[in-house]
């Protein structure tokens, strides 16, 4: 049976602990075995995770030890798959650099904070996004500094609030991404300040096939 290990943990505003028990239902369901976890022992053992199909952190900020991270990193580039979402996969651990290149992104913003509407546009025909409509939320809009290696399937443009960003122009921003690290799927979705961003809906179903899609 396919393994999947969900580490949560860091700034409880992103609701963790919710986020982490609805991507274990997902993957549950979809007849993997699930270990969740609050602690980032879990990236000590090479080995354990080595043995993986897929790797999900919901871990905003924090600091992770440059070992746990090699080893985090070691094990996609080995082909065990990473997927996440908003501050849980890319704004955490800012001070690790490994991190940030292997997921492909690091939050630098949200302007106007939570409650902005906006439509997400998909882009793509990936197996991910394919046949989902574009759709409208309301929340937290990420702009991100984007690795140009990935592949987009979803973006939003900016700006929508105004800010020191605008005298830029129209500016689209990936939502939902996919690279590869090694031999390892890596999966992004920006979306997701809370549960009920991506518990419904086209955001949900975007996540639940990324999810699936980073599985090796």
């Amino acid at each position: 049976m396919a393994k999947a290990l969900i580490t949560w943990g860091g700034w409880d505003g992103h609701q963790p602990d919710v986020v982490a028990a609805l991507f274990a239902r997902w993957l549950r369901e979809a007849g993997m075995q699930v270990q969740v976890t609050d602690s980032l022992a879990c990236f000590d053992d090479p080995d354990a995770l080595a043995d993986l199909s897929l790797i999900v952190p919901v871990w905003t900020m924090a600091e992770i030890a440059k070992e746990q991270a090699e080893n985090a990193a070691a094990a996609v580039a080995a082909g065990v798959g990473l997927a996440g979402c908003h501050g849980g996969m890319c704004d955490a651990f800012r001070a690790n650099v490994t991190w940030q290149f292997m997921t492909g992104a690091q939050w630098v913003a949200h302007p106007g904070n939570d409650g902005v509407d906006y439509r997400v546009r998909i882009i793509s025909n990936h197996d991910v996004v394919v046949g989902l409509p574009d759709f409208d939320v309301s929340s937290e809009q990420y702009y991100l500094h984007v690795d140009p290696a990935v592949k987009v399937h979803a973006v939003c443009d900016f700006p929508v609030v105004d800010g020191p960003h605008s005298p830029n122009g129209p500016v689209e921003m990936p939502v939902v991404y996919t690279k590869h690290w090694g031999q390892g799927r890596v999966y992004y979705n920006a979306l997701g300040h809370q549960a009920n961003v991506i518990d419904h809906g086209p955001a949900a179903e975007a996540m639940r096939r990324g999810l699936l899609w980073a599985a090796r």
